[in-house]
């Protein structure tokens, strides 16, 4: 008896499912468990993993479980506003680039040039930096180094658009550049930005937790990433292994939870890759 084999579309809803099932339970669990858990008591201070306390307890007493996935939802929470001012900027400057002329081309060229050229965790310093640091300088800082790649594609997939037919009767009936870009471009954009949007979120998670274990982020108090796995190292070479190992085992698990689901949209998107 022949099994019916599923097709490559069918494949990466099963693997978008599991990757959002995932990310789903790590925001219920961080609803789910009181703020109290991750308040110190020393009674329970430098437990080490168990079933009443999963990551084990810090040297304050905190529930390492509760403040890894509440520190998750703050990396979320922080990573939907960033990718969203990236991808606005993306979209902003590919429609300039390829719609304002030859001048307008050259300097988000050399824009594109100048972010893409400095690496990023010393622009994201250096704004966040000016910024004040905190949650905003942390937003800010990365919202406004993440947009180089993706505007590129767009201003490539504008370009490709603008050559067809329909386009050039749009402008011999004298509509301007916005008109088209409303109308015509925009809504072409709307799947490539939300590949970027979701393309954009590990590697926004990932650096809003490095400038948060440079220092650069957000206040000690805050169960943040960047904080547990910076707590984590400092106490590692004492024997508190799980400080560290769970938090970042399931940080990479929520990246790359991301990453497969972008990775994936673009042959949904596309209906000539559906039964492939």
């Amino acid at each position: 008896m022949n099994r019916k084999r599923l097709n490559n579309r069918q494949k990466i809803f099963l693997n978008i499912g599991i990757a959002f099932t995932f990310i789903l339970l790590v925001i219920i669990c961080s609803y789910i468990f009181p703020n109290s858990m991750i308040k110190s008591n020393i009674q329970t201070k430098n437990l080490s993993p168990s079933f009443q306390h999963l990551f084990g307890t810090d040297w304050l007493g905190r529930d390492m479980f509760v403040r890894t996935v509440k520190g998750l939802r703050l990396s979320m929470s922080i990573g939907i506003i960033t990718s969203l001012i990236s991808v606005f900027i993306a979209l902003i400057l590919g429609g300039i680039s390829a719609l304002g002329g030859k001048l307008a081309n050259e300097i988000v060229a050399w824009l594109v040039d100048l972010f893409i050229g400095m690496p990023h965790i010393v622009f994201m310093i250096l704004l966040s930096f000016l910024i004040g640091g905190g949650r905003n300088g942390i937003i800010l800082g990365v919202g406004l180094t993440h947009w180089p790649t993706l505007s590129r594609i767009i201003r490539s997939e504008i370009l490709k658009i603008k050559s067809e037919n329909y386009i050039d009767i749009t402008k011999k009936m004298g509509k301007g550049n916005f008109f088209i870009f409303r109308k015509h471009l925009l809504p072409h954009l709307i799947p490539v930005s939300i590949v970027g949007f979701v393309t954009l979120f590990p590697h926004v998670i990932l650096h809003e937790a490095a400038l948060t274990f440079l220092g650069f982020g957000l206040s000690p108090q805050t169960p943040a990433m960047g904080i547990i796995l910076s707590e984590g190292m400092g106490n590692i070479s004492s024997g508190k292994w799980w400080l560290i190992l769970f938090p970042a085992i399931v940080l990479v698990s929520l990246v790359k939870s991301f990453d497969s689901i972008g990775d994936r949209l673009e042959v949904i998107i596309d209906p000539n890759k559906a039964h492939e």
